[in-house]
């Protein structure tokens, strides 16, 4: 893995040590790239193989004292095979449509952004968002982000917010309407997001980060295989944390 030449000129920067979003009575310290250096999506590829994240302008990557729980964790697309489960999600959602949309504020997105968040996450500190800490959240003004719209007969059901890498697709965040549980449209959209990989040609799903034991997490272990970024290097073998 070679860095563009300019990103050797990039520094990075801790933030104090604040609790713990996941896990309970642990502290976090996050590492992020220096936000005055220029980005790309050429260097943000190249940091997600280093199990790096965005989040808005921001890359970052969790680097907690005495703590290893959290695990970057991607998908070889071309080796996936779907389990019977998720064969029967993706055959339940083949009467969506999906819409390409560009990394924009849109208030149909916006409003259910804002239902999502108030039932699956209500008191958490994530309802009730204003439209500033939507689009800070989800959009970045230098990487390509596309936002893939799931409609059943022109009514909205999911969005899948994605970042296009020289590599693959990292999955930033997905929403759907709360009413729609039996589709399992969060499950649908990875499966779709790897169709979508391999249609570009590219060879991976980034997923984010994996927490043992943390149950908001567990879904990604039901994408087999992965690999996970552990001691430098990605592995096929699921680290502990």
């Amino acid at each position: 893995m070679t860095a563009p030449e300019d990103s050797r000129l990039l520094s990075f920067f801790s933030t104090p040590v604040h609790p713990c979003s996941y896990l309970a009575d642990r502290d976090a310290v996050t590492v992020f790239a220096d936000p005055r250096f220029p980005k790309s999506t050429e260097l943000y590829s190249v940091l997600s193989r280093y199990g790096f994240r965005r989040s808005g302008t921001h890359i970052y990557r969790p680097q907690c004292p005495g703590c290893s729980a959290c695990i970057p964790v991607r998908i070889p697309v071309r080796e996936f095979v779907p389990r019977r489960s998720q064969r029967r999600v993706r055959n339940r959602n083949a009467d969506l449509t999906v819409i390409e949309r560009p990394a924009e504020f849109r208030q149909e997105h916006f409003d259910l952004y804002r239902d999502y968040l108030a039932a699956r996450h209500p008191g958490g500190g994530m309802d009730n968002p204003t439209p500033q800490q939507y689009t800070d959240f989800l959009i970045g003004d230098w990487c390509h982000t596309i936002f893939y719209e799931f409609r059943h007969h022109g009514r909205l059901l999911a969005v899948a917010v994605a970042d296009r890498l020289d590599d693959g697709l990292s999955a930033v965040y997905t929403f759907f309407d709360p009413t729609t549980a039996r589709r399992s449209l969060g499950t649908h959209a990875v499966l779709w997001e790897m169709e979508e990989c391999r249609r570009l040609g590219l060879d991976w799903l980034y997923l984010g980060y994996w927490i043992p034991g943390c149950g908001k997490m567990s879904y990604k272990q039901e994408f087999q295989p992965s690999e996970y970024f552990a001691d430098g290097s990605w592995t096929r073998h699921a680290p502990t944390g």
